[in-house]
């Protein structure tokens, strides 16, 4: 084997299989049916006896069933996702039975319009059904079946994978365990739907492209298709990532040319993307698809997307990019709100990233991350032997650490009843909510700001959301969590009691912890060396700290009663020990906890 084939899946064949017969066509969503269909998909691992361990790989627009590996010894460029799919990777197929298939309409095997019609002989061109996301997921089903696959770990796909992804947990809720969507929506918008109708209308306006019947001709449609890939490619990219791999550099010389032929990068990079497109893409299946795509609205198929998701049971991981314009952040978070408002098991990260809706595709070390550690917890909580409620392998020595560095952990849990519904907000990483989901079987969710501390989260098997807190919490109906914690985190917050009463109102009890800024190496520290004050629980310096607000336990009883808050329990703490301070707490306790609720008046 070649060295760029080390670590790989290693040669592997496209497989065709028939799911529908001629005799007995499938009913398309569009009202007409269609038959034989065929479909191209590729497999990687070892199957486990009762197929546990399968994960379906949705691709993307342009994307086939090729997703690891290579077709032959010769193969210099591996599948589309070769860096996450592989032995020892973050899909590991030591570990899972991998499928990809290239979905119905596409041009790699699988039926499309490039297909034979049988009734004419000839490709089918325009006279292909038009065909839905829902279609796509119907044959890769009847796939499952052929294959003899009772259940899937995972499904997981990124922009149009994605789509097909929601809609597999919505029309087969029991057969999915979990769902990864990446960078993609519950619906298209205005603009997705306009930059689709440019790169239709430039392959329907080809001279070329002879009403859908242009395989026999000596030329396609290939400008009008290059020109759609151009203009597909550009929302696909963000511009901070085209003015840094491009800039305004020109290709060839230091001076203008003066005429209108291709000369600056970025110019003859989207050629280059075109043309090669051209050589191993069909124009029919471009329309077909970006239709498709353009009539997914889960929302208007289903009245309400909270409806469209009503019966589905599985967990979620929904992943968003921070420069994605063209499957936005929002669109992701109206996905993820919707499934929290329906109390499903959801986690979210909008990763940060400057490479626009390809991110899922480059950024391999954070999407390898996301993906592995979700996946892996997901596996091993479906285990008989497994015991959920320890999703973390070195929980019993988190909470030896714990103990000695956080006591305020160690207080918190023994206030926390068994069996409760906790929000942890500020959940860092993820420390305090897998002890408690070990101690006391509570039904933890955790909100979380740093994206290195989602992914860890993440990888314990926790529900996390990666979002700011003072966006407020409207997704949480109220008294929908009987305790809310919000441990260190109250003086880091700006509008703190924007995001107390929210706390009040979507939890019965609400218990905090925070520094003590009234404790009196504080005091002397201020007053005798004029300094802002550094201790133990105040480890930051003034110009790193994440503190923004300097508050006393005598502030916070204060703030309280402002706002007619019922104070349950104080605890004023002393360095480790668990032992409240009596005398003076104000000042001789560093920190304290309180259970804080509504007041019943």
């Amino acid at each position: 084997m070649d060295e760029h084939q080390k670590n790989s899946v290693g040669i592997v064949a496209t497989q065709v299989l028939r799911v529908v017969g001629g005799g007995d066509p499938l009913k398309l969503q569009c009202g007409k049916s269609l038959g034989p269909i065929d479909v191209a998909y590729e497999t990687y691992g070892e199957l486990a006896d009762k197929s546990e361990n399968v994960i379906l790989i949705c691709h993307a627009l342009s994307g086939n069933a090729h997703v690891a590996g290579y077709n032959s010894p010769e193969d210099t460029k591996p599948g589309w996702w070769d860096v996450m799919i592989g032995p020892g990777k973050s899909i590991d197929t030591n570990k899972y039975f991998v499928i990809c298939t290239n979905f119905l309409g596409g041009c790699s095997g699988t039926t499309g319009p490039s297909s034979i019609n049988p009734e004419t002989s000839k490709p089918y061109g325009l006279d292909f059904p038009i065909i839905t996301v829902a279609d796509m997921v119907e044959v890769q089903r009847l796939l499952m079946d052929k294959l003899g696959i009772k259940q899937l770990l995972a499904v997981i796909g990124g922009s149009l994978g994605g789509m097909q992804v929601l809609q597999w947990t919505i029309k087969y809720s029991d057969f999915v365990k979990s769902a990864i969507v990446v960078a993609s929506t519950a619906r298209l918008n205005a603009q997705s739907i306009a930059f689709d109708a440019v790169g239709r209308s430039a392959i329907l306006a080809d001279s070329n492209f002879a009403n859908g019947q242009y395989q026999t001709a000596e030329n396609g449609p290939n400008h009008g298709l290059g020109i759609a890939r151009m203009i597909g490619h550009i929302t696909y990219l963000s511009e901070e990532g085209m003015r840094q791999k491009f800039g305004r550099e020109l290709r060839k010389s230091e001076k203008y040319s003066y005429d209108f032929d291709s000369e600056f990068s970025v110019e003859t990079y989207l050629d280059h993307q075109g043309q090669t497109f051209v050589e191993r893409f069909d124009a029919n299946s471009y329309l077909y698809i970006t239709k498709s795509m353009d009539y997914f609205d889960l929302a208007r198929e289903y009245g309400t997307l909270g409806q469209a998701f009503e019966n589905t049971s599985c967990r979620f991981l929904v992943m968003s990019i921070t420069s994605d314009w063209l499957f936005t952040p929002v669109q992701s978070q109206e996905i993820v709100n919707t499934l929290v408002a329906a109390g499903k098991d959801v986690s979210y990260c909008n990763m940060k990233s400057h490479y626009g809706h390809d991110a899922f595709l480059l950024e391999q070390h954070t999407v390898g991350m996301l993906l592995g550690g979700f996946i892996g917890s997901t596996y091993e909580m479906l285990q008989p032997s497994s015991v959920v409620s320890l999703p973390h392998p070195q929980v019993e020595h988190e909470r030896r650490s714990v103990k000695r560095g956080r006591v305020d952990y160690e207080l918190i849990d023994s206030l926390i009843k068994p069996d409760s519904k906790v929000l942890d907000v500020g959940c860092g990483d993820g420390e305090l909510l897998s002890r408690l989901i070990a101690d006391k079987n509570v039904r933890g969710e955790g909100i979380e700001l740093d994206q290195d501390m989602i992914i860890h989260c993440i990888g314990r098997g926790l529900s996390v959301i990666h979002c700011d807190i003072e966006d407020g919490l409207s997704q949480y109906a109220t008294d929908s969590f009987d305790y809310a914690i919000l441990s260190k985190t109250l003086q880091t917050i700006n509008d703190t009691e924007k995001v107390f009463k929210e706390l009040l109102r979507v939890a019965k009890k609400v218990v905090v912890s925070f520094p003590n800024f009234g404790h009196w190496r504080c005091r002397l520290q201020v007053m005798f060396g004029g300094r802002a004050p550094q201790t133990r629980q105040l480890p930051y310096r003034w110009y790193n700290s994440p503190n923004i607000h300097c508050l006393s336990i005598d502030d916070f009883d204060t703030f309280c009663e402002e706002l007619g808050v019922t104070v349950e329990k104080k605890i004023p703490l002393r360095g480790s020990r668990l032992k409240p301070v009596r005398f003076a707490p104000n000042v001789f306790a560093d920190q304290a906890v309180y259970v804080t609720s509504k007041y019943q008046g």
